[in-house]
């Protein structure tokens, strides 16, 4: 049972990644996305440990899911959807697409919207407990925020860049809220036959950074997608 004081760090912590994912979104409205993505970083870490935290402490409490859910939104809704917007307001539009450049990067905020949904979801299903159906939000900030610091100018300054990433906003929307299981990177044991699949993804990860350092992160989120797609099509 959690005392007085100990009851009170899992919320903290949830508290931390809040104030990490504002700072994030502030970043990116500013268009320094290597800091954006340092304090998304920051703001995963701390989503990982303050639920654990709660079950080592027995800390758990219905503020707490609140406020975890909350803080996911703006760190994990907001961050990334200003990152979209800022990309969006740097890129350059085909000629028939021009007149409309000035409200095109609004759409970047699909990624908020969606972003809720998910979490909402994700609050209510008990199909969610040991994986995932539908991309998680972390995953999608993490794909935002390392194509803006890694791989910036393959968007920016290409006359079809804004297409690109408007098209990006619509898929990844739409994984954010399908019905697609994913699985989860949470470990029961160290055993290679209950965590093949875990192992082969983390086992693919170090080449992606090797070889793409920063930008290796949205590397790392595709691959992701396609063992669970893979998966998914072996199980029906």
């Amino acid at each position: 049972m959690a005392n007085r004081f100990t009851r009170h760090i899992p919320n903290t912590v949830t508290c931390c990644n809040l104030f990490a994912g504002c700072i994030a979104t502030v970043m990116a409205y500013e268009m320094r996305y290597d800091l954006a993505l340092l304090f998304i970083v920051m703001a995963a870490v701390f989503d990982f440990f303050d639920g654990m935290l709660a079950r080592l402490l027995d800390a758990r409490s219905p503020i707490g899911k609140d406020i975890d859910s909350l803080a996911d939104d703006i760190s994990f809704g907001l961050a990334p959807a200003m990152i979209a917007f800022s990309l969006l307001r740097e890129s350059d539009w085909p000629e028939a697409l021009a007149p409309f450049a000035s409200w095109l990067p609004y759409a970047g905020f699909l990624l908020s919207v969606f972003s809720a949904l998910r979490l909402a979801k994700f609050n209510i299903d008990p199909r969610q407990t040991s994986s995932f159906i539908g991309m998680p939000t972390p995953a999608n900030t993490l794909f935002w925020a390392s194509l803006a610091a890694g791989a910036h100018g393959v968007f920016v300054g290409s006359t079809y860049g804004g297409v690109c990433l408007l098209v990006l906003v619509g898929l990844m929307s739409g994984l954010l809220v399908c019905e697609l299981p994913m699985f989860s990177l949470k470990f029961k044991n160290l055993s290679w036959r209950d965590n093949r699949l875990r192992y082969v993804f983390l086992l693919g990860c170090v080449p992606l950074f090797a070889l793409l350092g920063v930008a290796g992160f949205a590397a790392v989120i595709v691959w992701y997608l396609v063992l669970s797609l893979v998966t998914f099509r072996r199980g029906q």
